[in-house]
């Protein structure tokens, strides 16, 4: 299994896939940043300590990179089928869920530790910035530090997951574009502010959500073998 991970991550140039995703975590600082202006603009305190600091890092995070996931497994799944590529794989020695078992398990682990590392990036790089600036007023306290930590885990796990949960609907017609809007959707529902806190804060959302993207992997890969690619 591991072979056909690296043979996917050599195929995919995911090199290409890893500076994006440091940009995508560039522009996310940069907006917050921004945000961190605002009280002096416009008399607006969005962030007021450090509690909200990691909760909009974390929001922004897994929006961007559940999003991002959507756009690996159009690329590395269902373009597959359309360009027709797929029968090549599928006439190796290799049993097909194994291959298709490959492709998901990149994209989990992928989006896992993107989300993981950004969260880790941006807590720093705001946390060194708003030394100088002041931005957020507080002190950054080591139960704070370690409640973040255990939340960065759970998340990028749980949004790991979640993200899987597209490719039900893009597997339907083999469409990128419904993979991509279906996982905003997603988004738009689990990150969304609803009155101060949104539905990632009920922690059976994100479980159930989990479960349900665990169930579509799981029947993308035991259905591989019923598909008929011609």
């Amino acid at each position: 299994m591991l072979n056909l991970m690296k043979l996917e991550l050599r195929k995919f140039k995911i090199m290409g896939y890893i500076r994006s995703a440091a940009i995508a975590t560039l522009i996310i600082f940069g907006f917050m940043i921004l945000i961190s202006y605002s009280p002096k603009l416009y008399s607006i305190n969005v962030l007021k300590n450090y509690s909200s600091v990691f909760s909009m890092i974390d929001v922004f995070v897994r929006g961007t990179f559940i999003i991002f996931a959507a756009v690996l497994l159009g690329r590395f799944v269902i373009d597959e089928f359309n360009q027709k590529t797929i029968t090549v794989l599928f006439m190796y020695p290799i049993k097909r869920h194994k291959i298709i078992a490959a492709k998901l398990m990149v994209v989990f682990a992928f989006t896992f530790l993107c989300i993981v590392a950004s969260m880790i990036i941006l807590s720093v790089l705001y946390f060194v910035i708003n030394s100088f600036t002041h931005f957020v007023s507080g002190e950054l306290t080591l139960n704070l530090v370690l409640q973040h930590a255990a939340k960065i885990g759970f998340h990028a796990l749980a949004a790991s997951f979640i993200a899987l949960i597209p490719l039900y609907f893009g597997m339907r017609k083999y469409s990128i574009p419904t993979t991509i809007v279906s996982s905003v959707i997603i988004v738009l529902l689990t990150c969304s502010d609803f009155g101060g806190f949104n539905l990632n804060d009920i922690i059976i959302v994100p479980i159930l959500l989990a479960a349900i993207g665990i169930a579509v992997g799981y029947m993308a890969i035991r259905k591989m073998d019923q598909i008929d690619i011609c």
